[in-house]
C-alpha cells in the first residue's frame, strides 16, 4: 500500500492557509491605513452615485475592498467547475485567472481617469528616461508599480508562456504603451511618460518574482486536460 501521498498533504493544507490569511491580513493593513480617504467616498458609493466615486481614486478603491468578496466566490466557483470536469489545480488557476482581472482592472481604470482639462488640452508626451521620476513621490512610484503588478504575479501562475522575467517585463511594456497611448489619443489631460512605462513593467517583472515558485511549466499543461484512454492495439 502507497502512503507516500498523505503526508504532503497537510502541509500543503496548510501553506494554503497560511497564504490565504496573509493575504487577508495585508489587505485589512491597506484598509486600516487608508481608512479615512476611503471612507470620504463612501457615501456616495454606497448610494451609486458616479460622481465622487467611480470617478475618484479614492472610490475605485473602495469598491475594490467592497468586491474582494464576490472576487473570491467567483473563484471559488471556477475551482469547483474546474474540479467537476477533472481538471487538476483547479485553485491556483482560478485564483490566477481571477486575480489577473481584479487586481488590473480597477487600477488601469484610475490611471485612464480624465483629468480637469480633459479634451480640450492637447495630448502631452514625456520621452526623456528619469525626468518625470523624481516629480513622482513615493505615491506616485507605488501606484505605477501596482498597475501590472496583479498580472505580472498571476500570469506566469496560469500560463506556461508567460514563465519568464523577460517575458513579463516586455509584456508590462506593451501593456502600459497601450496605456499612455490612450491617454494621449482621448486627450485625459495626462501626460505619456516614458517613465510610467518603465515603472509599470518594473512593477509587473517584481511581482512576477514574487510569485516564481508556483509558475506554470510545459509539464503542467497537459494536467488541465482529461486524460485520454489508450488507444486500443489491433
Amino acid at each position: 500500500m502507497n502512503n507516500s501521498a498523505s503526508p504532503s498533504a497537510p502541509p500543503r493544507r496548510t501553506r494554503r492557509i497560511v497564504l490565504i490569511s496573509l493575504a487577508i491580513l495585508g489587505v485589512a493593513s491597506v484598509a486600516f491605513v487608508v481608512r479615512r480617504p476611503l471612507l470620504m467616498s463612501a457615501p456616495r458609493c454606497m448610494s451609486g452615485r458616479w460622481h465622487g466615486c467611480y470617478d475618484t481614486e479614492n472610490g475605485v478603491l473602495l469598491m475594490m475592498l467592497v468586491g474582494l468578496p464576490l472576487a473570491v466566490l467567483v473563484a471559488w466557483a471556477l475551482a469547483r467547475f474546474r474540479r467537476a470536469a477533472d481538471g487538476t489545480s483547479a485553485w491556483r488557476m482560478s485564483l490566477a485567472e481571477v486575480g489577473m482581472v481584479y487586481g488590473t482592472v480597477p487600477f488601469v481604470w484610475m490611471t485612464l481617469m480624465p483629468g480637469q482639462g480633459a479634451g480640450t488640452v492637447p495630448g502631452r508626451v514625456s520621452l526623456i528616461p528619469l525626468r518625470d521620476l523624481l516629480t513622482m513621490g513615493p505615491i506616485g512610484i507605488g501606484g505605477n508599480l501596482l498597475i501590472f503588478a496583479a498580472l505580472g504575479f498571476f500570469a506566469p501562475i496560469r500560463f506556461a508562456a508567460f514563465a519568464s522575467v523577460p517575458r513579463i517585463l516586455a509584456f508590462g511594456v506593451g501593456c502600459s504603451i497601450l496605456v499612455e497611448t490612450a491617454q494621449y489619443v482621448l486627450r485625459l489631460d495626462r501626460v505619456s511618460s516614458v517613465d510610467d512605462v518603465l515603472i509599470n513593467a518594473t512593477g509587473a517583472a517584481l511581482a512576477a518574482l514574487v510569485s516564481r515558485r508556483w509558475w506554470r511549466t510545459a509539464a503542467d499543461v497537459p494536467a488541465d486536460q482529461p486524460s485520454r484512454a489508450p488507444a486500443a492495439k489491433g
